[in-house]
């Protein structure tokens, strides 16, 4: 900065406390104006009087004459400091300054560097475009004169076949001369060293500029140039080329795409399209058609058809045979079943040396429970644990369906129920053969000999009895009989010989699915054919999949699971329904195929169901609509097979009033769409065994759904039916408090007529409602305006009194006609 800058302040008003403001020379001494907060001094310039050329450090001394008045020498010391600093900062600018200005010039350096890269870059790419360019050109002429060459020649040898010509005197064999051997030398001479070889392949290392260049770039095959030398060949000895069309089997579908079809014939779509607008069908290669129009327009093309239909696509799914070497031995898959409370889980838990019934809620068996269990001998049995609450019939159905032996608990002293007279209806029906075993055989009010009695008037006859079914006695608390039910078990299963192939394709049916978080589908398979590996592609039911993981019944993972084996399978696309049947099959795209096949059928099926045949059925249907009374409700369980039970438990809650519709029912926790759904329809959502997430509770609060958590479906199946009733109208009954007679009619002025009467029964009161009898007839029912005793309005007369009465808004009334007096009372209805 230069003493006569004058740009620069000390001081708060312009900028930082002591700066310089303005500099000037005064005589002799060259002095500065500093500003202060204060007041404007000025002070001598430094390096021009005391200490000029010495340590900056020091503060150099002033005249006190030559000092402006007020300034001490400690506030003059601390001025020249702060000039010192400012110039020390100034000098730092210019450097920063200086360095910037340098990094500046180095970028825009560099700038122009890669802009001149670029440009030669693309000067070199040009070029090597154009040497491609001129080589594809004396490629091309090179080619068209070896195609007249030998076309010459192929002419030659079709007019004169005699004798060959010698090699000397080929046309070919000549050396160019003249001015095309001028031009072939000099594109030689242009043509790059060391890019191909004598066959016409590059040869060398592939370097970028090559690359870019298009060098080594694809070339045409050899059966392409076989080809074009075929027809001119054909075309120099004057014959059509056409070859013969094959034929082919089309495979034809009950409807097929336009292009689809033109495809599987190997034919132009265009040529398809024109043939089927000359048919009088105005279509285009994206539209569909029949499989009779398709078979007709295969037949004009001339191949052969091959009608197929959708279901075709399940003939992927084998039902292999098994021969009796590949068969060996499995282990037996027991169903317990029985009536609720009798103690089924408990006997399974004793057997198995768990506690599963601790772990249910209410001590209720909700699922189907699948363990395996080894014996003492090393014999493995499959233990299938159903619920025996009524609600879960399709449950029990399932086990029965997928067993070998049935074990039958009945408490010994509660006997013969009505879940234990269905489960013994399920078993008949499967034919699979039941072992009785009579539980709680330690409690003092046990009879077993009741339970046997019992079972005998539904066919069951145990071998006590002189019957075939066995019967043990067992306690799941002390353990007793619990070897001699194993005993019993082994021995039917040794009747039994029970055998499968473990080397096919496994097929298995689905007992439990569910929706797990972090796990997604998952559903628990029981194998029955074959072995199911991790890795395994699979269709079961609507769904499909491939293996992710296998889980035993001891939370292990293993690698496969052979027949008679529970396992969970991970890996689905989606929760299948309890007891859809697993099949393995080759590839993806075919479990894809068959799961949509499937889904589509299901969706027709529901559409089928739900759509009215006729007008009529769809009037009469409305006006039952109209008459009834739905509760809706909105139902996410934990499992597929509670959901299923849940449903059905709710479809039987009703009569022809009021009914329950389940307007969505699914798997897996509550979501924000199924609260949007139950505030569309304004349902509550019933939660069992699941619980909403933080985004659907969220906006349950926000919009007013009642979310209700349930994990015993005795407390849901009675709420919802409480819920129901509430839906029904009061019955309205009729209570009859008195008769009058009319004894004789007075007209009075302002009333109107009033009947002088006789109470002959009951009472009659002001309130209640009245009907005019004649002749036993009705012919008015009404409320009283006004009844008296005298002069008096009393609020009731007593039999054998007289009084005065007169109908609310009606006057017909005669000597000898009665009044009947009676009350209504609304009496609140409940579903039985």
């Amino acid at each position: 900065m230069s003493d006569t800058d004058g740009k620069k302040t000390l001081g708060t008003r312009g900028g930082r406390p002591g700066q310089v403001k303005q500099s000037f020379s005064h005589g002799r001494t060259k002095n500065v104006v500093v500003e202060t907060k204060r007041k404007r001094v000025v002070v001598p310039k430094a390096g021009s009087g005391q200490g000029q050329g010495g340590d900056p450090s020091k503060t150099p001394k002033t005249d006190p004459a030559k000092r402006p008045a007020g300034i001490t020498d400690a506030e003059m010391e601390r001025r020249m400091k702060a000039l010192q600093a400012a110039k020390a900062r100034e000098g730092e600018d210019a450097e920063r300054r200086a360095a910037e200005e340098r990094q500046r010039d180095e970028e825009r350096q560099r700038r122009r560097d890669e802009i001149e890269a670029r440009e030669r870059e693309e000067r070199e790419r040009e070029e090597a475009i154009k040497a491609k360019a001129a080589e594809e050109a004396r490629e091309k002429r090179a080619a068209e004169e070896a195609e007249r060459s030998s076309n010459r020649q192929a002419a030659a040898e079709a007019e004169q076949p005699a004798p060959a010509v010698p090699a000397a005197d080929k046309p070919q064999g000549k050396a160019p001369s003249g001015p095309r051997k001028a031009e072939r030398d000099k594109a030689e001479r242009k043509k790059p060293a060391g890019k191909t070889d004598g066959g016409g392949r590059r040869a060398g290392k592939l370097t970028l500029n090559e690359a870019l260049a298009g060098e080594g770039g694809r070339q045409r095959s050899m059966a392409a140039m076989k080809r074009k030398q075929e027809k001119a060949r054909q075309k120099a000895m004057g014959q059509s080329g056409s070859r013969e069309k094959g034929v082919r089997d089309v495979q034809v579908p009950e409807t097929i795409v336009v292009s689809e079809l033109a495809n599987r014939m190997a034919e132009r779509v265009a040529d398809v399209v024109k043939a089927l607008m000359k048919s009088g069908m105005m279509v285009t290669q994206n539209q569909s058609i029949d499989a009779d129009t398709a078979e007709l327009i295969v037949e004009e093309f001339g191949h052969k058809v091959v009608r197929v239909s959708d279901a075709d696509v399940e003939e992927v799914i084998d039902s292999v045979e098994d021969s009796p070497e590949d068969l060996q031995p499995r282990a037996p898959v027991i169903t317990v079943m029985g009536h609720v409370d009798h103690g089924k889980t408990s006997v399974l838990d004793a057997i198995r040396k768990a506690n599963v019934v601790s772990g249910e809620a209410g001590g209720i068996t909700q699922h189907i429970g699948a363990y395996q269990v080894e014996t003492e001998s090393g014999a493995l049995l499959t233990f299938l644990d159903t619920p025996g609450h009524a609600a879960f019939t399709s449950m029990r159905a399932r086990g029965a369906q997928v067993t070998d032996i049935v074990v039958l608990v009945v408490a010994a002293d509660d006997a013969v129920m009505p879940q234990t007279v269905e489960a013994i209806s399920h078993a008949k029906e499967a034919g699979v053969p039941m072992i009785v075993a009579i539980n709680k055989i330690d409690k003092p009010e046990a009879d077993p000999n009741k339970v046997r009695t019992d079972l005998l008037q539904h066919e069951v006859m145990v071998e006590k009895m002189s019957g075939e079914v066995q019967d043990v006695e067992v306690s799941a608390i002390t353990g007793d009989g619990l070897d001699e039910l194993l005993e019993a078990i082994a021995l039917q299963s040794e009747l039994l010989e029970l055998k499968a192939n473990p080397s096919r394709p496994a097929m298995g049916a689905v007992i439990e699915a569910k929706l797990d978080v972090g796990r997604g589908p998952v559903a628990t398979v029981l194998v029955q054919h074959g072995t199911l590996r991790r890795g395994d592609v699979f269709v079961v039911g609507e769904q499909f999949g491939k293996v992710r993981a296998l889980i035993n019944d001891k939370s292990e993972r293993v690698e496969e699971a052979g027949p008679s084996v529970p396992v969970e399978v991970l890996g689905l696309n989606g929760t299948p329904e309890a007891g859809d049947v697993l099949n393995v099959v080759e590839t993806e795209a075919q479990a894809r195929e068959i799961a949509e096949y499937r889904q589509q059928q299901s969706k027709e099926r529901r559409a089928a169901a739900g759509a009215a045949t006729s007008l009529e059925q769809l009037m009469a249907k409305a006006k039952e609509d109209e008459n009834v009374s739905e509760l809706p409700v909105v139902i996410k369980a934990d499992v597929q097979g509670s959901t299923e039970a849940i449903v059905q438990a709710l479809e039987k809650i009703g009569n022809d009033e009021v009914r329950v519709r389940v307007i969505h029912s699914g798997v897996g926790a509550i979501t924000e769409s199924d609260i949007g759904l139950a505030e569309a329809s304004g349902t509550p959502v019933i939660g069992f065994n699941v619980r909403a997430n933080a985004a659907a509770r969220k906006a349950a609060n926000q919009k007013g759904v009642e979310i209700r958590y349930y994990s015993v479906i005795y407390d849901l199946v009675d709420d919802i039916k409480a819920a129901a009733s509430g839906l029904l109208s009061n019955e309205v009954r009729e209570k009859y408090v008195g008769y009058a007679e009319i004894r004789q009619v007075f007209k009075v002025t302002g009333v109107g007529k009033v009947a002088g009467c006789l109470v002959t029964e009951g009472v009659a009161r002001r309130s209640a409602g009245v009907r005019l009898l004649r002749d036993d007839v009705v012919v008015h029912e009404g409320t009283l305006k006004t009844l008296k005793r005298f002069k008096d309005e009393v609020k009731e007369v007593q039999s054998g009194q007289e009084c005065g009465m007169a109908f609310e808004r009606y006057e017909d009334i005669r000597e000898g006609d009665v009044i009947e007096i009676f009350e209504r009372e609304e009496i609140t209805r409940t579903l039985s």
